[in-house]
């Protein structure tokens, strides 16, 4: 499978989301109080589009090997099934009718540890890390809703350049359907797929995962 047309887009995406971030920290320098070794953003709940997912792990597969990988698996692992308890809570919590934004707002204030976050409170895939870690420290916006990280220097009630999130996570959608449609997936939901790091660093997204369709299994249908 060729994902590069859709890596290209995605690059072209997470170079202006980068040029938005040096903006704002150009203007807001005394704000924007990120610094090598600061976590606090290593340890939100978040998840990944599939272009976003794909990308990711086949970088991680060509950046780590050996004991380094295994460590990494590990704490994935680790994390995975962590973040898979807190969305049963949620999903229970739902079917019993609390309502979603307060769910929502009770799983932002959970915390697991990002499996990318090593012994010296580096991130061990920077150069590839997903689009909100690099929002993450300037003001930013979903759903009407506004956020700013705890520990920058924003304060309330400021009017601050803002990233709009929703055009951000529509491009992602655009690309990662771009990429379903390109490798003619059977599974019509492909694009909608969401999953946290933890899950992209484990997965193998292979044909058969994805659902492209053989060559063989294609001549045997015809």
């Amino acid at each position: 499978m060729d994902f590069e047309p859709f890596f290209r887009e995605y690059r072209i995406l997470v170079e202006k989301v980068e040029d938005a971030f040096r903006r704002v920290q150009q203007e807001y320098g005394d704000c924007v109080l990120c610094k090598e070794t600061c976590s606090d953003c290593c340890h939100a709940l978040f998840d990944l589009t599939l272009i976003e997912a794909v990308y990711i792990k086949e970088n991680f597969d060509r950046m780590f090997t050996g004991d380094r990988r295994e460590q990494l698996i590990e704490r994935a692992n680790r994390a995975d099934r962590d973040i898979c308890r807190i969305k049963k809570v949620a999903v229970q919590a739902l079917e019993k009718g609390k309502p979603e934004d307060e769910i929502l707002e009770d799983m932002a204030l959970k915390r697991v540890r990002c499996p990318a976050l090593d012994e010296n409170n580096l991130c061990a895939i920077y150069e590839v890390r997903p689009i909100t870690c690099r929002l993450y420290g300037i003001p930013t916006e979903i759903g009407a809703r506004a956020h700013t990280c705890g520990i920058s220097g924003f304060k309330e009630g400021i009017a601050y350049p803002t990233v709009k999130l929703d055009a951000i996570y529509q491009r992602l959608y655009e690309i990662s359907t771009a990429l379903a449609q390109g490798i003619e997936s059977r599974y019509s939901k492909l694009a909608d797929m969401l999953v946290p790091l933890s899950m992209a660093l484990l997965t193998d997204y292979t044909e058969d995962y994805l659902g492209v369709k053989s060559k063989d299994s294609s001549t045997e249908e015809e």
